[in-house]
């Protein structure tokens, strides 16, 4: 089992991640965790690059080659291998978010990024996406700390970007879940749980 949680930043991905986690691992399933990009020696520096190093111009289309890069190598170095010892594996962002926020968000093609996609991942995609969504003005007063590269695009693209999330989970429905982020902590995960059994061979 596959799951990725996805949406803009400050929707509370962190959270649920860590909460879906123990409950998972609660009912006797290992977890492997793997952040994008990131959870690799080689993902950790295109994630420094490509977040933190501002005085380091980075076009669009470079952007996107190096969070495949970056995901071509956590699926080799973690993802596969866990799934081939029927670990559960958790994402924070996948596939989707290259999608959204190189292609609604950057206005690349966005079917050019999705079949990209499929090749960096060599076919390993989510079982299911779980869009966290929240209005911009509600995920921007939850944001922690110093934004980074893109937390620091303008309104316009973040807006993009959420119109991006529910656009794809429109067109394809039976991957992409949508979850308000606007409620309770509890309620959320409650939400995720329950789209989550769905996917599960217990209950």
């Amino acid at each position: 089992m596959f799951i990725a949680l996805e949406g803009g930043d400050g929707v509370g991905k962190s959270t649920q991640i860590s909460l879906l986690r123990e409950w998972l691992e609660a009912k006797g399933r290992r977890v492997t965790f793997c952040r994008e990009p990131g959870s690799t020696g080689l993902g950790e520096k295109v994630r420094e690059l490509l977040l933190f190093q501002r005085e380091i111009g980075i076009c669009r289309m470079s952007e996107l080659l190096l969070f495949m890069t970056a995901r071509a190598q956590v699926v080799n170095e973690v993802i596969r291998p866990a799934l081939d010892r029927g670990d559960a594996v958790i994402a924070d962002r996948f596939l989707l978010s290259s999608i959204v926020y190189q292609g609604y968000g950057g206005e690349l093609d966005v079917e050019e990024i999705r079949h990209l996609g499929k090749i960096a991942s060599g076919g390993i995609l989510p079982d299911l996406n779980l869009i966290l969504d929240l209005p911009l003005e509600a995920a921007k007063t939850r944001r922690k700390g110093t934004p980074d590269r893109l937390e620091s695009e303008a309104d316009a693209f973040h807006e993009r970007v959420r119109e991006g999330f529910l656009t794809e989970a429109r067109l394809y429905p039976e991957q992409n879940i949508v979850i308000s982020a606007d409620q309770p902590i509890d309620a959320v995960q409650q939400a995720i749980r329950s789209a989550v059994r769905s996917i599960l061979k217990q209950p």
